[in-house]
């Protein structure tokens, strides 16, 4: 005898990776916290500086999850053309005098009055739509490069963009995002070499064309030549992990987090992780990432059409892509560069477009 299933158990999603996503988000306030409260009293007179500034996006984030969950996926697939505009408009705008905001010498956000937006990462998730959209309705002409030449232009146009910001670690991201999807679309080997030759060939290309790549190169292979210069910084974020052990010295006792550390409480604080959680501490934490990927693709197994499953294969990619960039670049494994940890470090651009791209991931796994 068949049980008939009811509404409520047919728009039942995939609770395992929203109950880790979410818990992923409250780890993330709390490490800000532990990485910030020195620098938010020191600075701004509040310890609590970071925290607040991270709660809004959660906020935000929080209601971009529940909202895109009222939008049938297969709808996005009709803003391909519309997202690529707009992710192309947005990062134009960064050059432009008065808009574009500079940090650091990189000129990566947008400003109007005090928010502040970075387009690079609503870019990485236009670039998922596009493709998605793309591949799904020419399923049949990837098998040559013709085939997929749009997308291949598209990513390019992208890693152009964000490469003059300068922003390297996020072209890497789209660069790796664009391959893993020509690949997971369906084409052949011939054809997928092709496309990553000039890949591999633009990489080395790119360090040699700017100084500051190659001076951060040269501080990677000897960070000990230059120890209060370019090396600083890998050197401070393996004196964390040094520190850390296998067991950590304890939450809110790191010691690095007191200036010693630049950008703690966002691109590197994994390492402030390490320096108090340990390498049990960071194991447990590749652990829920890997969850979080595993549920990803297992809800693009089950995907019934085309499109869902290049969306959320791209979506799961491009979280799983910079937790593992980010992890390299904090143990010194690839040059050090820019980039957030997802759902983790500090910055709201980075945290709410996250969850939003999760919220849309849990709207999949309830539709299929």
């Amino acid at each position: 005898m068949k049980i008939k299933k009811t509404g409520k158990e047919k728009r039942a999603g995939d609770i395992p990776l929203l109950i880790c996503v979410f818990l992923m988000v409250g780890f993330g306030c709390l490490m800000i916290y532990s990485a910030s409260s020195y620098v938010g009293q020191v600075q701004y007179g509040d310890k609590l500086f970071f925290v607040k500034k991270q709660l809004i996006g959660v906020a935000v984030g929080a209601l971009a999850f529940l909202g895109v969950q009222f939008i049938p996926y297969q709808k996005l697939a009709k803003l391909k053309i519309a997202a690529v505009v707009v992710a192309v408009i947005l990062l134009a705008l960064v050059f432009v005098p008065g808009i574009g905001v500079t940090n650091y010498g990189a000129t990566r956000w947008i400003g109007f009055g005090s928010f502040t937006l970075q387009p690079s990462e609503i870019a990485k998730y236009a670039f998922v739509i596009f493709a998605a959209a793309y591949f799904s309705k020419n399923y049949l002409k990837v098998k040559t490069f013709l085939g997929v030449l749009p997308v291949l232009l598209v990513g390019v146009i992208f890693c152009l963009l964000i490469i003059a910001e300068p922003n390297m670690s996020i072209t890497m991201c789209v660069g790796l995002l664009m391959l893993a999807m020509i690949f997971l679309s369906g084409t052949n080997l011939k054809t997928f070499a092709i496309v990553l030759v000039p890949f591999i060939v633009a990489v080395p290309v790119l360090i040699i064309l700017e100084p500051y790549r190659l001076q951060r190169l040269s501080a990677f292979i000897d960070p000990w030549a230059s120890p209060k210069g370019d090396g600083y910084q890998l050197i401070q974020s393996l004196y964390a992990l040094g520190n850390g052990g296998l067991f950590g010295v304890g939450l809110f006792n790191s010691t690095q987090k007191y200036r010693f550390l630049p950008f703690a409480e966002s691109d590197f604080i994994m390492s402030v992780m390490g320096e108090e959680l340990g390498f049990f501490g960071l194991a447990i934490f590749f652990l829920a990432s890997g969850f979080i990927v595993f549920r990803g693709f297992k809800i693009a197994s089950r995907c019934k059409d085309r499109f869902g499953f290049l969306l959320s294969a791209g979506i799961t990619l491009v979280y799983g892509i910079q937790v593992v960039i980010n992890a390299l670049v904090v143990s010194g494994t690839i040059p050090p560069t820019g980039l957030p940890l997802p759902l983790i470090s500090s910055g709201n651009t980075s945290l709410i477009i996250t969850m939003a791209s999760m919220g849309v991931l849990y709207c999949v796994s309830r539709t299929n």
